[in-house]
């Protein structure tokens, strides 16, 4: 039979394992996990203490965290420390950051493939055969990162 603790610490860790799966750190995905299980308000040094880990790397997990909107800050009266919770609508919350990681790294690999594009246009060498069929290629890839991040977006508005 679980202890109360042995529980919580398995949960953290079984959960954990699926947040990793949404590009998350070890410990990003940990302190999540810990977050949204106890459900309140926890202190970087209640955090720090749970995870065994120092307050410096609860700070920086708990601001990377928050960039994404998987947790907030709160704030109780009379207590002048931080405090911060996670999104409860674990669904939404993973799903919004997904998506923006999609979003986000498929329109900077457009940029990159953009600007190889456009050097492969001011390359002496664009008429060989070779440099031509790649620049077409390439033209196919960049329309495909173009309706990846459409599709994203489209399926971000409609949630």
């Amino acid at each position: 039979m679980h202890t109360d603790k042995t529980l919580k610490d398995d949960l953290v860790t079984a959960l954990s394992k699926t947040i990793e799966l949404f590009g998350l750190s070890t410990l990003e995905s940990r302190l999540f996990a810990y977050l949204y299980l106890v459900d309140e308000p926890k202190t970087l040094d209640e955090m720090s203490e749970a995870l065994g880990k120092s307050k410096t790397a609860m700070s920086t997990s708990i601001r990377s965290l928050a960039e994404f909107n998987l947790v907030s800050q709160v704030w109780q009266k009379g207590i002048r420390k931080d405090l911060y919770v996670a999104n409860s609508q674990l669904y939404r919350a993973f799903m919004n950051f997904y998506f923006k990681k999609w979003v986000d790294k498929t329109e900077r690999q457009r940029e990159v493939l953009e600007e190889i594009l456009e050097d492969a246009k001011e390359n002496p060498e664009q008429d060989s055969w070779e440099t031509i069929h790649l620049v077409g290629k390439l033209a196919d890839i960049i329309e495909f990162h173009s309706e990846i991040e459409d599709t994203f977006n489209t399926l971000q508005r409609e949630k």
